[in-house]
C-alpha cells in the first residue's frame, strides 16, 4: 500500500492515462482525451496478478505484452523527450490508485474494456479514486461501434449479424472512422522524474524482462513482434493483398487473413484505421474492392460479438440461446480421452489434428479451422463447447472472450446467428475443399507428407498396402479415427433433440458440410 503522506495533492493539471488492451501511442482516444484537457499526462501500465497468475508460466500472450509495452514507451519518449511509460506489476485494483496519489494526478483515463472481470476491476478503481475527489472518464476505443450505438428499430440489440451489418454500415460515417490527434498535444506528456514521491525508481529499464514477472519463453512467432511497429509492417503487407482476401481466406495453406487478430486484441493497431481503410476500398464510388468488403465484414463481426457480450454478459458462462443449456454433454473417462486427443490432435481426421498442432506450436489457428475444430469437438466428440473454449483462451495469443465465445456458440447452434445444429461439418469435406493439395496438413503432420491427397484426407479408408508404401501404417505412425462421423452425426441430432421447435425447425434430413 501506499504512503499517501509521501505523495503530492491531487493536481487537475495532472492525469494518468491506465492502458490495457490499447498498447500504442497513435489514434488512442484515453490519451487524446487526457491530453485535450490536462498539461501534464502520465501513461501507465499494470502486469495485473490477478490475470497473470492463472497463466502458465510460458504464455506467448506475455511475451507479446513486453514487446509492445517496449514499442510504446519509445514511441512516447519520441512524442516528447523524457516522456515514456511506467510499468507497474501488482494487483491493478491497488496499483492504479497508489500511482495516481504517487503522481499527484486529479484525474484517470482509461478506455473501455466489457468483459465482465475487466468491468468489475474498473468499477472499483473508479469508486476509490471518485472517493479521493479525482475526476475518472472512460472512452470507447476498442471496436467502431459499441454497446447500445446500433439497436433495432425497437431499441433492443441485433441477434442477428446481417441486419446488424447493414445497420452498422448506414451508421458508419467519417466521423466515426476518424483517428483521434494524439501528436497535436503531445508536448504535454509528461517527463518521468528519477523517482516517485515514495523512491521507487522510473528511469532505466521501466518495462520488466519476462524472468523479472515469474514467466519464461515460450517462442512468440517473429511475425508478431515488434508492438505497434510490428503491427504496421502486417497491415501495409496485407493491403498489398486485399483485393483477393474473399477468395483466400478460408484456404489455411495460402496466405489469406491480416494476420493483424493479435494486434487488435492488444490495440497495437487502431480498429479506427484498419475500418476506415477497408471501408474507403471496399465501397469506393467508382466501385469497391469485394476483398475489403468482405474484410470489413469481419471487422464488423467484432463489433458484433463485443455488442452481444455488453448486453449478454450470461454468454461468458452460458449458452444464448438458454435451451441450449439442456444438452447433456458426453462427461465420463472416455469422454476425457475424447478430449485429450483433441487437444493433442490425434483425432485420426488429418485436418483437425493440424490444426490442433498450429495452434498448440504456434498460438494461432487460421479462422475456417477454429470452426471445423470447434465443430468437431462439440458435433462428433459431444463434448460440451465450454471445455474447447477454454483451451482455446489458453492456447490463442488473439483470445478475446466477445470474438472466442460468440465463434464457439457459433459452431454450438446455441449463440447469436448460429450455425443451425442440423448442419454438420463433414470434417473429411472441410479437408478436401479448403486443403484440397493438403498443403496445410502435411506442414503440421510431416508423418503424412507421403501420402497422396486421395489418401491424405482420410487415410483410414486406404488399403493398409497403399499407406505402408508411403511409410505410414495406422495405429503407429498416425492414429485411427476416434470417432466415425456418419455414426458421430447421428448422434447429434439425438443429443440436440431438446432444442427442437425451440429456435430452429426440425431439418427433413441432416446437412453434412
Amino acid at each position: 500500500m501506499t504512503d499517501r503522506s509521501q505523495s503530492p495533492a491531487p493536481d487537475p493539471d495532472t492525469a494518468l492515462v491506465w492502458l490495457r488492451r490499447d498498447l500504442r501511442a497513435h489514434d488512442h482516444a484515453a490519451l487524446y482525451h487526457a491530453l485535450k484537457r490536462h498539461r501534464r499526462v502520465f501513461c501507465a501500465f499494470v502486469l495485473d496478478t490477478a490475470i497473470l497468475d492463472a497463466l502458465p508460466r510460458a504464455d506467448r500472450r506475455v511475451e507479446f505484452i513486453l514487446d509492445a509495452l517496449r514499442v510504446l514507451d519509445a514511441d512516447l519518449g519520441a512524442l516528447a523527450p523524457g516522456a515514456g511509460l511506467i510499468v507497474r506489476h501488482g494487483l491493478a485494483r491497488e496499483q492504479i490508485p497508489a500511482l495516481a496519489a504517487q503522481l499527484g494526478a486529479g484525474a484517470l483515463y482509461f478506455n473501455h474494456d466489457d468483459e465482465p472481470d475487466a468491468l468489475g476491476r474498473d468499477a472499483a478503481v473508479g469508486e476509490t479514486l471518485l472517493a479521493r475527489g479525482l475526476q475518472v472518464a472512460s472512452f470507447k476505443d476498442h471496436v467502431i461501434f459499441e454497446r447500445s450505438e446500433v439497436l433495432t428499430g425497437a431499441r433492443q440489440p441485433y441477434g442477428v449479424f446481417t441486419p446488424y451489418k447493414n445497420a452498422w454500415l448506414k451508421a458508419v460515417t467519417p466521423f466515426y472512422l476518424s483517428s483521434y490527434p494524439v501528436e497535436r498535444y503531445a508536448e504535454r506528456l509528461a517527463r518521468l522524474p528519477a523517482t516517485l514521491p515514495d523512491g521507487t525508481p522510473l528511469h532505466g529499464a521501466r518495462v520488466p524482462a519476462l524472468g523479472d514477472i515469474g514467466f519464461e519463453p515460450a517462442g512468440l512467432n517473429a511475425a508478431l513482434s515488434g508492438g505497434s511497429a510490428g503491427a504496421r509492417r502486417l497491415f501495409d503487407e496485407f493491403l498489398e493483398r486485399i483485393d483477393r482476401y474473399a477468395d483466400t481466406r478460408d484456404f489455411p495453406a495460402a496466405k489469406g487473413p491480416s494476420y493483424l487478430s493479435t494486434h487488435l486484441r492488444f490495440g497495437t493497431i487502431s480498429i479506427r484505421e484498419l475500418a476506415r481503410e477497408a471501408h474507403a476500398r471496399g465501397y469506393a464510388p467508382d466501385g469497391g474492392s469485394a476483398g475489403a468488403q468482405t474484410w470489413l465484414s469481419e471487422l464488423i463481426w467484432r463489433d458484433f460479438y463485443h455488442q452481444v457480450l455488453h448486453h449478454h454478459p450470461r454468454v461468458a458462462e452460458r449458452a444464448f440461446r438458454p435451451e441450449y443449456d439442456r444438452i447433456r454433454w458426453a462427461e465420463g473417462p472416455d469422454a476425457d480421452a475424447d478430449f485429450e486427443a483433441w487437444c493433442q490432435g490425434r483425432t485420426g481426421y488429418p485436418l483437425v489434428d493440424a490444426a490442433m498442432h498450429q495452434i498448440n506450436e504456434t498460438g494461432y489457428m487460421h479462422n475456417r479451422l477454429r470452426m471445423v475444430t470447434a465443430s468437431f469437438l462439440i458435433k462428433d466428440l459431444g463434448i460440451d463447447w465450454r471445455r474447447g473454449e477454454a483451451y482455446f483462451a489458453e492456447k490463442l495469443i488473439d483470445f478475446d472472450l466477445a470474438a472466442n465465445n460468440g465463434g464457439w456458440q457459433w459452431a454450438t447452434s446455441s449463440g447469436c446467428d448460429a450455425q443451425p445444429y442440423f448442419r454438420i461439418f463433414n470434417p473429411v469435406n472441410q479437408s478436401e475443399k479448403f486443403d484440397p493439395d493438403g498443403k496445410f496438413i502435411k506442414r503440421y503432420l510431416p508423418q503424412l507428407a507421403k501420402l497422396p491427397p486421395k489418401l491424405l484426407h482420410a487415410p483410414w479408408l486406404a488399403k493398409p498396402v497403399e499407406l505402408a508404401a508411403c511409410g505410414v501404417v495406422l495405429g503407429r505412425d498416425y492414429p485411427a479415427p476416434i470417432v466415425r462421423h456418419e455414426t458421430a452425426r447421428m448422434a447429434t441430432m439425438d443429443r440436440y433433440a431438446v432444442v427442437k421447435d425451440r429456435g430452429f425447425p426440425d431439418a427433413p434430413q441432416v446437412s453434412d458440410q
